[in-house]
């Protein structure tokens, strides 16, 4: 994007929770005990750690075996060893100490369905006091009170066209604030613009409204959240987005993965969203050299990035929307460079690899066809931005797929038309490339109906065009909300 930039009343809440027991009641000692909340294949674990001593401990190890068809994922609150299906894992430098009678908790998500066994902390039965480790299940119930929502957001598809737009949820840059009650109903996605890092490498994201001296209409946080919920019951998918231009997120390590999906998890259990926008920009993905094949990326920011993407659709399944909104640079600008090939940018179709590795799990790609510079279409000639002539090229693009750098044995194969929507500034101020209504409606007409078409003539015609997004709503209503009533009434659900 250009310039970036609960219900928390109180609830009670029933949940169903698998624990495992690894000890009788009665055993002293230090113990652990572990509980999971279950998905399709897998499920996220919660390790308790009590002292039932009389004297302090300065320090944990918990270590217990899973089956070659169980294991280890994203984890927090620990450090993780692992050897063949050996796992240990200790604790940080700020939850090791505990108590007498006091307790710790750390945990992390399974791939598979098998519960932990041979559990020992300190060396000693999970148990405690000694006792061989012994392993019970049992399912509870379990009624408790929390100021956060959880569970699964409210489910539906999505409309056969779509208008998608960023909200200026964490700071208000100039086009004023909007309360999430208040977006107007034209609009069937709400990317939440932007959960950001605490640096470019943690991989750990934050949320937050934006503060009350930015935004003094801001709501609080618990109007924020029952607007949400009512905007889902509408039928609105709210999204939280990552990213943007302020916002880069290079996942160049194993543990920035697993802060990634545990810190994007907790944001969108918190809030109750229903999936992610991923919109990397700047250096978030650039490409190493000798990394030449889209198909099997090798670079750790790219692969990272796949795998974190993958556990959160595991994690949350079917129902999960997953949107990218790349700029044009790292997904068209690919049919020229790729990489640092021949002395180029090493960012040119970074996105490429994410795309395909997840385009069965992809909801939509749209790319940002605006802050662009002349791309090259597949008619071999530059197009520019601000007409109709730049959409139908650079959408083409990725509808009808295209060699990577040239080459024909690495083609980016089409995305489904339903896949794809075209992104759009929704005023003059909110980013290079603004497109007046008639020319945006031109452009639709060509790719959609194959008519109206100019210079440029589209590989097909695709009347499953999903729709369009926009930077922003908020720039929408600076701009009397033109975009959004425009172009819905051009594209009725």
């Amino acid at each position: 994007m250009l310039l970036f930039a609960r219900i928390s009343a109180v609830a009670a809440l029933v949940l169903g929770t698998v624990i495992v027991s690894l000890a009788p009641a009665s055993a002293a000692g230090v113990t652990a005990t572990f509980s999971k909340q279950s998905w399709d294949t897998g499920y996220t674990a919660t390790v308790t750690i009590k002292n039932e001593t009389s004297a302090p401990i300065s320090s944990w190890k918990v270590e217990f075996d899973y089956p070659a068809s169980t294991s280890v994922g994203a984890y927090w609150d620990s450090l993780l060893t692992k050897s063949g299906n050996h796992y240990a894992f200790v604790n940080r430098e700020y939850n090791g100490s505990v108590a007498p009678g006091a307790s710790v908790t750390f945990g992390y998500n399974a791939g598979g369905t098998a519960d932990p066994a041979n559990c020992t902390i300190n060396g000693a039965a999970c148990a405690g006091g000694g006792n061989p480790p012994t392993t019970t299940t049992r399912t509870t119930t379990t009624t408790t009170t929390t100021t956060t929502t959880t569970g699964p957001p409210p489910t539906g598809s999505l409309p056969r066209k779509v208008l998608v737009g960023y909200l200026h949820a964490s700071f208000a840059n100039g086009s004023g604030y909007i309360r999430m009650r208040d977006v107007p109903d034209e609009w069937d996605v709400i990317n939440l613009s932007f959960a950001e890092p605490t640096s470019a490498t943690s991989g750990e994201l934050r949320f937050s409204q934006c503060p009350v001296a930015e935004c003094p209409n801001v709501e609080s946080e618990a109007e924020f959240i029952a607007g949400i919920r009512a905007q889902q019951q509408k039928g609105k998918k709210v999204l939280i987005s990552i990213g943007g231009q302020n916002g880069q997120v290079r996942l160049e390590t194993t543990a920035a993965r697993d802060a990634f999906v545990r810190s994007v998890g907790a944001i969108i259990d918190k809030y109750g969203l229903n999936g992610l926008d991923v919109d990397f920009e700047g250096h978030s993905l650039s490409l190493n050299s000798g990394d030449v094949d889209f198909r099997n990326p090798t670079t750790p920011v790219v692969v990272n990035l796949i795998s974190a993407l993958r556990s959160l659709k595991s994690r949350y399944g079917a129902n999960f929307v997953l949107t990218m909104a790349p700029e044009t640079f790292f997904v068209q600008v690919g049919y020229q460079f790729y990489g640092g090939a021949g002395g180029g940018d090493a960012r040119t179709g970074a996105y490429l690899p994410v795309i395909e590795a997840m385009r069965n799990d992809l909801t939509l790609l749209h790319v940002q066809h605006y802050n662009s510079g002349p791309v090259m279409g597949l008619d071999n000639q530059y197009h520019f931005m601000g007409g109709s002539d730049f959409h139908i090229a650079m959408a083409d693009m990725v509808l009808a797929g295209f060699p990577v750098r040239g080459d024909t044995s690495k083609v980016f194969a089409p995305l489904r038309q339903e896949q794809v929507a075209i992104g759009l500034p929704a005023a003059v101020p909110a980013g290079n490339g603004f497109t007046s209504v008639a020319d945006v409606h031109t452009a639709l007409n060509c790719l959609t109906k194959g008519t109206s078409c100019g210079s440029y003539k589209p590989k097909g015609v695709y009347p499953n065009l999903r729709g369009l997004m926009t930077w922003s709503i908020n720039w929408d209503k600076f701009n009397n909300y033109e975009f959004s009533k425009a172009h819905r009434a051009y594209l009725p659900r």
